[in-house]
């Protein structure tokens, strides 16, 4: 495979072999193709997790977001972090 960088990449690649970072053309070429299989891999894992979120809410399992259900939702937060505050002081933590 021939491969055909622009300057700056080729600049790139040299100074991570120079500074020791990678020990090669094929390492930097390994290490790129590393992270792009992860980064597939993370792509393949969102679109996944998007399909469920859909269809859980075609199943009806959805919450609907309003300015006053985001201010109920702050306000069982803050309840919770107060509670939890307080069973931490009696405890004597």
């Amino acid at each position: 495979m021939d491969v055909q960088l622009t300057p700056d990449q080729m600049a790139f690649v040299r100074r991570a072999i120079e500074s020791g970072r990678l020990q090669s053309e094929e390492d930097v070429v390994q290490e790129a193709l590393a992270l792009w299989e992860q980064r597939e891999r993370q792509r393949a894992e969102f679109l996944a997790s998007l399909d469920e979120a859909e269809a859980s809410l075609a199943r009806g399992e959805g919450r609907e977001v309003t300015k006053d259900s985001m201010q109920g939702l702050a306000s069982e937060v803050k309840e919770r972090a107060r509670a939890r505050l307080l069973a931490e002081l009696t405890s004597g933590r």
